[in-house]
């Protein structure tokens, strides 16, 4: 599949309704990432997101009723599966314990940071390793803290990218952060250490209707002709003093220069558990040219107030 391919697809929904919702006693699960059967040990969907205790694991059947596996880190976020051969291996983004629920208390600064755990079967996993520390200029913001996290990992010749959101932005109608920057840095070994490059692949801008706050996260997948990003982009409309986010496609032949692959989104906020916002997400093909994105969702801005959902859209590459 090349980028115009990808860029093609047509992107349905066959089920409104959310497909995991949070745990009891947390108002979010977010920032899925997901195999399909024919990429696991034992032939079912395995999906990782994280609520306000950690990494959650779920399986499922067919992808759409699934059942809650267990925790599988604790104190951690926005998690990425990369299978590479034989093995499997889960990014996700750290923070001090308690941090993330802490996040309601003003003044406080956010710290995080990228670890690595490996696994031969998605159940049990190795220590954790860091890959990534927020250790460049435009990793930190003024009276926010310092942030890396949002993992994508992909294998690149002998060695892997990794690319990542940085830095915080605040979101005044939220009251919370969001990420600020997106970069890239690289590694001769899965687990790293990971080596940024100096100056982020993507920031906002002004003049980015999608993006003029935040750059938000970057999932990245490899087609024969470069990559396909699906970023979710943080806005801030100044006529109706509201933020949103949506997923949008950019295409680059580098995995450093990207550019809008259409003049709109492809999955954007509608109404319900999605009204507000949609965030993070990641997509997999399955053998048959099948494509699922599954993506999370916001309902209402207020910090304490909305709750967050995972649902999914899917294309076929047959269809075009």
């Amino acid at each position: 599949m090349t980028m115009d391919e990808f860029a093609r697809l047509e992107w349905r929904s066959r089920h409104d309704a959310p497909v995991v919702r949070p745990p009891a006693g947390s108002p979010l699960i977010a920032d899925p990432t997901f195999l399909l059967p024919h990429d696991t040990p034992d032939g079912c969907w395995h999906l990782f997101a994280h609520s306000i205790y950690g990494v959650h694991r779920f399986t499922s059947r067919e992808g759409l009723a699934w059942s809650h596996a267990g925790l599988a880190v604790r104190h951690a976020m926005r998690p990425y599966l990369l299978r590479d051969g034989g093995a499997y291996h889960l990014f996700y983004e750290r923070y001090p314990a308690f941090r993330l629920p802490l996040t309601v208390v003003p003044g406080l600064h956010w710290r995080s940071w990228i670890e690595h755990r490996s696994s031969p079967d998605l159940v049990h996993w190795s220590a954790a390793t860091v890959v990534l520390r927020p250790t460049l200029g435009w990793h930190r913001a003024q009276g926010l803290g310092a942030a890396v996290g949002n993992p994508t990992v992909l294998r690149d010749g002998a060695g892997f990218t990794l690319w990542y959101s940085a830095a915080l932005v605040r979101i005044p109608d939220c009251g919370f952060n969001e990420p600020l920057h997106v970069g890239r840095a690289r590694a001769d070994t899965v687990a790293g250490p990971y080596r940024p490059d100096p100056s982020p692949v993507l920031s906002p801008a002004t003049n980015d209707a999608r993006a003029n706050l935040g750059a938000g996260a970057l999932r990245v997948l490899r087609v024969a002709d470069g990559f396909v990003g699906l970023q979710n982009g943080i806005a801030w409309d100044a006529a109706t003093r509201r933020s949103t986010s949506a997923i949008s496609v950019r295409t680059s032949p580098d995995g450093v220069a990207w550019s809008y692959a259409h003049p709109a989104p492809i999955v954007a906020p509608t109404a319900g558990w999605r009204a507000a916002f949609v965030y993070a997400c990641d997509a997999r093909r399955d053998p048959r040219g099948h494509w699922y994105l599954y993506f999370n969702g916001r309902d209402r801005a207020p910090m304490l107030a909305g709750r967050e959902a995972i649902g999914f859209v899917e294309a076929d590459e047959r269809a075009g």
